[in-house]
C-alpha cells in the first residue's frame, strides 16, 4: 500500500474513532449529569475536542496537532474509565463495564492510540525544509553570500 493511501486510511480510521468516542460519551451525558454532574461535564469536556480532532484529521494537510490532542483526550478517557472501575473517582464508583458503551469507547480510544505511531512511521513526519530549522543551521553549513556551487560532471 502506498504511503499516501495508508496516510489517508489511518487518518480516516482515527477520525472515525474520535467521532465514535465523542458520540458514545455524549449519549451518556444526560444520565451522568443527573447521577454525578461533574462526570457528565467531563464527558462534554472530552467530547468537544474529539469532535474537533475528527474534523482536523480529515481537513488538515499535516494534522499533527489533531493527533496530539486526540491522543491526550483518549488517554484521559481510558484513564478515567479504569479509575472509575477500580479505585473510584471522587464520589463516584462504577462497579460494572456498562455494556456496550464502556467497552466500545475503550476499543475506539485504543485503536486511535495504536494508529498514531503507525501514522508517524508511515508519514515520516519531519520539519519541512525552508523553515526555522534552516535558519538555526550552524554557520559552517550555510552557504556564504555570493558563493557559487561547483557542479561535477
Amino acid at each position: 500500500m502506498k504511503s499516501r493511501t495508508l496516510d489517508i486510511a489511518l487518518r480516516g480510521t482515527a477520525a472515525a474513532c474520535a467521532l465514535a468516542s465523542a458520540v458514545l460519551h455524549l449519549i451518556l451525558v444526560p444520565s451522568h449529569l443527573e447521577e454525578k454532574p461533574y462526570i457528565g461535564v467531563l464527558f462534554v469536556v472530552g467530547s468537544v475536542p474529539l469532535l474537533l480532532v475528527a474534523a482536523g484529521l480529515v481537513v488538515r494537510r499535516r494534522p499533527l496537532g489533531a493527533w496530539a490532542v486526540g491522543a491526550l483526550v483518549s488517554l484521559g478517557m481510558i484513564t478515567g474509565f479504569l479509575l472509575s472501575r477500580t479505585v473510584g473517582l471522587p464520589g463516584y464508583y462504577e462497579p460494572d463495564w456498562e455494556p456496550p458503551y464502556g467497552v466500545l469507547s475503550l476499543i475506539v480510544e485504543a485503536v486511535f492510540l495504536v494508529a498514531l505511531p503507525v501514522w508517524l512511521t508511515v508519514t515520516g513526519i519531519r520539519e519541512p525544509t525552508g523553515t526555522r530549522a534552516d535558519l538555526r543551521a550552524p554557520e559552517a553549513s550555510r552557504p556564504r553570500a555570493g558563493a557559487t556551487r561547483l557542479h561535477q560532471h
